[in-house]
């Protein structure tokens, strides 16, 4: 068994195991632990000892060093007990947990019971609220607005040819990948079809460069963002570079993707915001988007391609400017806030 008498840690078989653990109220980065353990010599439990893991070390409970009994010690509170802020939770990340009772004595060393059972549990994605403090991140630093008339597509000519042959001439919003924040709601979630509307600040027209391929689809920014759209703010992040990134979602209103998003992310308005604008002006929609961010907007319902024009860009395909799946740098103090990464 595991009662080595070298651990500095006497075992007594009086202190109750915990069992039947449970793990409730989970966030990004708190959760709630709660368990049962028998009544026999539960007044003499004055800690627990909680052994928290990300899911890959399954064997780290068989090898404690001798010093270190556990990797939180709490005083024996009432339960459901929160645990948050000893450690930095990540969001949506796999951990395991284990839980012992233990009592402490006279002279400062601790008796404890044996392990309880190894349970696994996932922590939550950012909640509203803190898509709420990295989208106030996100203002600081937008910069002044500049116009636009066409949100713009770059793919291969292989993937528009698909859609016009498998998809009725429609493209199709795919799942949204990994890049940006890890606790980003609608990574792996969200379906979309992927805009870019940043013009270049000499020309006010769409750069001619880009990492997505030599097609390039563009559509009149009236037919995909206007009042019977709404418009949220889904991410904030940098890779490793001098410029940032933010994902704004545009939805028609009632939409499966609207719906998706009303419950997670924050909604702008989309006559005022920092970042994309629609306004009517003598009667005709005026455009404006931040000069000193990198929009990605994610449209949320199937576009059919005679909306817009589909033709071959005249400059370089820039690969290293691809965010696909790209990791957001962890470090910087611009895009992160303070919960777990």
């Amino acid at each position: 068994g595991n009662k080595s008498q070298d651990s500095g840690i006497a075992e007594m078989e009086e202190l109750p195991v915990p069992h039947n653990i449970k793990i409730s109220n989970i966030t990004c980065d708190s959760f709630k632990i709660s368990w049962d353990m028998d009544s026999k010599s539960k007044d003499r439990i004055t800690h627990y000892f909680i052994d928290l893991n990300k899911k890959e070390n399954k064997n780290s409970n068989k090898f404690k060093h001798k010093d270190v009994p556990t990797k939180l010690v709490a005083k024996s509170v009432p339960l459901p007990m929160t645990v948050r802020g000893h450690w930095f939770l990540s969001p949506r990340t796999e951990y395991t947990v284990a839980v012992q009772t233990a009592s402490k004595q006279v002279d400062g060393d601790y008796v404890v019971s044996e392990w309880s059972e190894i349970i696994e549990f996932c922590t939550a994605d950012y909640s509203k609220v803190h898509l709420t403090q990295l989208l106030e991140k996100a203002e600081v630093i937008a910069g002044r607005m500049l116009k636009l008339s066409v949100f713009y597509r770059n793919q291969h000519k292989e993937y528009f040819d698909y859609m016009r042959e498998h998809h009725g001439n429609a493209m199709q919003p795919s799942v949204k990948d990994n890049s940006g924040s890890h606790g980003s709601p609608i990574s792996g979630k969200l379906e979309g079809i992927f805009f870019s509307c940043n013009t270049e600040f000499n020309t006010g027209k769409p750069p001619q460069d880009s990492p997505y391929g030599r097609y390039r689809f563009e559509i009149a920014a009236e037919k995909l963002f206007n009042p019977n759209t709404n418009l949220y703010f889904g991410d904030f992040y940098c890779m490793y570079t001098a410029y940032h990134y933010v994902i704004l979602v545009i939805a028609p209103l009632g939409s499966p993707g609207d719906e998706f998003c009303k419950q997670r992310l924050p909604q702008l308005n989309i006559k005022d915001n920092k970042f994309l604008t629609c306004n009517e002006e003598d009667g005709v929609m005026v455009y404006h988007h931040a000069q000193d961010v990198i929009l990605e907007v994610i449209y949320t319902d199937p576009l059919d391609l005679s909306l817009g024009t589909v033709a071959e860009i005249t400059g370089h395909q820039l690969m290293s400017l691809s965010t696909a799946n790209a990791k957001k740098d962890p470090s910087c103090k611009t895009c992160n806030i303070s919960v777990g990464r």
